[in-house]
């Protein structure tokens, strides 16, 4: 009997195994009805947001990573489908979600004052971790996972599961502070353990397994949350993978570009704790521009990448680099961009005003690397100079 969470994916994937599915949906139906909860504040909405999260799961199934956390991908999953849901209704959810919360708070079972305190805001907090740091939360407080069970699943040692935890628990503790929320660290841990997941209703389970394998007629609002949802994780991933997409540009076929040598002008430290040899130079013009996008790549810096790509370049290469984890992208960014020796721009073609094409000439530091030709389109959107990839 197949018991692993990505094992049951898997077989899904594979066989369209409905067991598999209903196994990971009675596993997981009362995180994810939790989280749903939690954010629309209204039991209708909440089984629709449940659904769709599970009908994504079953579309995605295919491409997730072996090494997902999958309690994680659901809560951030379900974060994304209520936060949609939210903006698309929310002037008439508004007095909905007070009244709604009144009555979980005047619920006869007593909470503690922490989870009344930090449970309107817990997922908001939670949208803003890290994935590592997500996860940890994930696994310690929704799921309840002791510390040896999280380093297996997150591939760490027992004590480095700790501090994260304990790191993910304290960033929480700040969030909620700046919310005018005071609790200790054990205090807000003990109040998302004791209660950030609660049962589901009776049946959900059934109806949601249904929908997602069978295939079986969902509503309009439902099927406009899971498309709008797949675009919203589509472009998170994105702009993760934009750097090192753009950079894939420089260094597959025949183009290959180097980064700049620049001696002693530095202003940042790559990913060894050394000094990087590249400057930042702004986005001003499109040799500024180029400059500064092989800067962050050096430092793996994959939010600087990505303020230095156009939209379609960033969707482009998103796909590109479908499958990839955030620190095997990081890690391949920094290797490339420490592996470069010079470069010279040896023409530059304006075509528009808004539009500039460098010529490259690109010379490796070692084998792994060919030397070769590139030219970089860069485009000019706003004041600032944009990465569009190669000219064909």
């Amino acid at each position: 009997m197949i018991t692993d969470d990505m094992d049951l994916v898997r077989e899904y994937a594979r066989h369209n195994s409905e067991e598999a599915f209903a196994t990971l949906v009675s596993r997981y139906v009362n995180l994810v009805h939790s989280v749903a909860s939690r954010r629309v504040y209204d039991a209708h909405l909440a089984e629709e947001v449940t659904q769709a999260t599970f009908i994504i799961l079953a579309r995605k199934a295919g491409s997730l990573n072996s090494k997902t956390v999958l309690a994680a991908w659901l809560c951030r999953t379900a974060q994304y489908v209520a936060a949609d849901a939210l903006k698309t209704q929310r002037r008439r959810q508004r007095r909905e979600q007070e009244l709604h919360m009144e009555s979980v708070l005047n619920h006869t079972e007593p909470e503690s004052q922490a989870w009344t305190e930090i449970a309107p805001v817990l997922d908001t907090a939670m949208a803003q971790l890290g994935e590592q740091d997500h996860c940890a939360i994930v696994l310690r407080f929704f799921e309840r996972k002791d510390l040896k069970q999280i380093g297996a699943a997150l591939g760490v040692s027992e004590n480095t599961a700790k501090t994260r935890v304990s790191r993910a628990t304290e960033k929480l503790r700040r969030f909620f502070i700046r919310r005018g929320v005071t609790l200790s660290a054990a205090a807000i841990a003990g109040a998302i353990s004791a209660n950030s997941v609660q049962a589901a209703p009776i049946g959900l389970a059934t109806s949601v397994t249904v929908a997602a394998v069978k295939g079986t007629v969902v509503t309009a609002s439902t099927l406009t949350l899971i498309k709008t949802t797949l675009k919203i994780m589509a472009w998170t991933k994105l702009k993760t993978v934009a750097g090192i997409g753009v950079l894939a540009v420089l260094v597959t076929g025949t183009a290959t570009i180097v980064i700049h040598k620049v001696g002693a002008q530095t202003n940042g430290l790559n990913a060894s704790g050394k000094p990087s040899g590249f400057a930042f130079a702004g986005y001003a013009t499109p040799e500024a521009s180029l400059q500064s996008m092989l800067w962050a790549a050096s430092l793996g810096d994959m939010a600087k990448l990505t303020n230095g790509v156009t939209p379609q370049e960033l969707e482009r290469f998103g796909r590109q680099m479908q499958g990839k984890t955030e620190s095997e992208i990081r890690r391949e960014t920094i290797a490339w961009a420490n592996g470069m020796v010079d470069y010279k721009i040896t023409q530059r073609d304006v075509i528009s005003d808004g539009e500039v094409h460098l010529h490259i000439h690109a010379t490796p530091s070692n084998d792994s690397l060919r030397t070769g030709k590139a030219v970089v389109v860069l485009k000019k959107i706003g004041n600032e100079w944009k990465n569009a990839g190669e000219a064909h």
